[in-house]
């Protein structure tokens, strides 16, 4: 069983929460609930929980507040969150999880199952001292991104990946001072953590890094470094424009 404890300000999310799990997933054993994030972090010492249910947006303290008050924080996190991309960035990059409220049942049992085999591999601790850290950086390309490997896990400043290139349902990254590396994660994976935020994808299989652009070749193809990147007939367009405009 895997001992958990459920931290939000509203006891109507607490209700809604607990019976969700109390209903699909059978190994989270519920040893503890609080509305005050201040009396939590006495809680998960005493009941020395395996995973939290954190809300995020809370009044006196937020959950990110409360996560940094812990020297060596080694509990595995599930955030719990309104819509908020600041939020939710934060802690897609560190490879936590979380919940979007209203909570899906489908979402839960796939959130729960992910902690459940991130408690065996013991990747707690690391994961939620880099988004302590990223949590105090402002500018997006100084702060690390957690890439799954075949081996484990890997810190990556975001602002060393050139581009990201979809092999078979994996990623390989390329760097600018180190060579290049395999994930296990899909290149929608990133995509979906680097889009919007000074990456493009300008192909289906490659995502790039707009600052590593050295030139446009007109015949579809975007030059970064020694690399040759084509750009698909149906993002050309939208592509050069964007460039336009961060000029």
């Amino acid at each position: 069983m895997i001992k958990a404890i459920i931290i939000d300000d509203e006891p109507k999310a607490i209700a809604i929460l607990k019976n969700k799990i109390e209903r699909y997933c059978p190994e989270i054993e519920l040893v503890a609930e609080t509305q005050d994030p201040k009396r939590a972090k006495d809680l998960i010492k005493l009941h020395e929980a395996d995973l939290i249910f954190l809300d995020v947006a809370m009044p006196e303290m937020s959950g990110f507040d409360l996560l940094k008050t812990f020297e060596n924080p080694n509990f595995e996190i599930i955030f719990a969150t309104a819509f908020d991309n600041y939020a939710i960035e934060a802690i897609k990059h560190c490879a936590i999880g979380y919940l979007v409220k209203p909570i899906d049942n489908e979402d839960l049992v796939e959130a729960v199952k992910n902690a459940k085999e991130n408690i065996s591999e013991k990747t707690a601790l690391e994961k939620n001292k880099i988004l302590i850290e990223n949590l105090g950086v402002k500018t997006f390309q100084d702060k690390k991104i957690i890439i799954p490997t075949l081996e484990g896990l890997e810190f990556i400043n975001i602002s060393e990946i050139v581009h990201c290139e979809g092999v078979d349902g994996y990623t390989k990254l390329y760097f600018k001072n180190r060579k290049p590396m395999l994930s296990s994660n899909s290149i929608g994976h990133f995509n979906k953590m680097l889009v919007n935020q000074e990456f493009y994808l300008v192909h289906k299989s490659h995502l790039i890094n707009l600052n590593y652009i050295d030139k446009y070749l007109n015949e579809g193809y975007v030059i970064l470094g020694e690399h040759n990147i084509p750009v698909s007939r149906n993002r050309r367009s939208d592509f050069l424009e964007m460039l336009k405009r961060s000029n």
